[in-house]
């Protein structure tokens, strides 16, 4: 058990739920906790298990948060530095950061710039002993995902890291999908592109052929093959999909 009572930054009135210790809950509670976390945080079986990287220079933290995560069955992985999470291998998994967001040296905000900056976009979950109203607004505002305060309060904790488990789930999925859109638009030839950035604006046949100096029927063919290719249903689809890929509208 993790003794790690903590609170939320806050400049409400509202009065404070008791903290009761994971330790001393019924048998019964302890389970239902755990599977209720334990189905937020299951992934579809084409991905890897979710991973939680710990980056707090203090080993005490880190080894509360270790016990605690490995308690509920969550993948943890801890660091005494952000320059030591950069020359980590990492999986191709889901997963969130947890970081101090007074490291020595280089500071979390300061790492969290290093950190998109490497083209890693995990969500990050500030933690701080000594956190201040515009530092933690300064943290959301640069991409925090929450900013908790020590000693850690043990739901508090968990909640953080399955919002920001479920974040990167959904941002993985959504690159999933623009990669393989992509490849798709890939497949399609310089004139079949041209057509399609007029047809995503409503254009009609007979004007997008004006515009391109085509005869209608040539832009039908093309129209037919684009839907192909791209295995649209519809023109609503094929918005989407567009709008997905940043393609940009055809020229007025």
């Amino acid at each position: 058990m993790v003794h790690c009572a903590c609170r939320r930054e806050t400049v409400s009135n509202a009065p404070v739920v008791p903290y009761i210790p994971w330790a001393v809950l019924p048998p019964r509670t302890r389970m239902l906790s755990w599977r209720v976390a334990s189905s937020a945080w299951s992934c579809p079986m084409s991905e890897e298990q979710p991973v939680v990287f710990v980056i707090d220079d203090d080993a005490a933290v880190r080894d509360a948060v270790e016990d605690l995560l490995r308690s509920v069955g969550m993948e943890v992985e801890s660091f005494g530095s952000t320059q030591e999470f950069l020359q980590h291998e990492r999986a191709d998994a889901p997963g969130c950061i947890v970081l101090d967001v007074r490291l020595p040296g280089p500071s979390g905000l300061e790492s969290q710039r290093a950190l998109i900056q490497a083209g890693i976009h995990l969500p990050i979950i500030f933690i701080s002993g000594h956190g201040d109203i515009p530092m933690s607004v300064r943290a959301m505002k640069s991409g925090a995902i929450e900013f908790l305060t020590k000693p850690l309060h043990e739901q508090a904790l968990l909640d953080a890291i399955q919002s920001g488990i479920e974040r990167d789930s959904a941002r993985r999925q959504e690159a999933k999908v623009v990669a393989e859109l992509r490849e798709r638009f890939n497949s399609l030839t310089s004139r079949e592109r041209e057509v399609l950035s007029l047809v995503v604006t409503g254009r009609p046949n007979k004007q997008i052929a004006a515009q391109l100096e085509l005869s209608e029927m040539t832009v039908k063919v093309h129209r037919s093959q684009i839907t192909r290719k791209m295995r649209s249903k519809s023109l609503v689809d094929l918005v989407r999909m567009a709008d997905k890929l940043g393609i940009s509208i055809g020229r007025s």
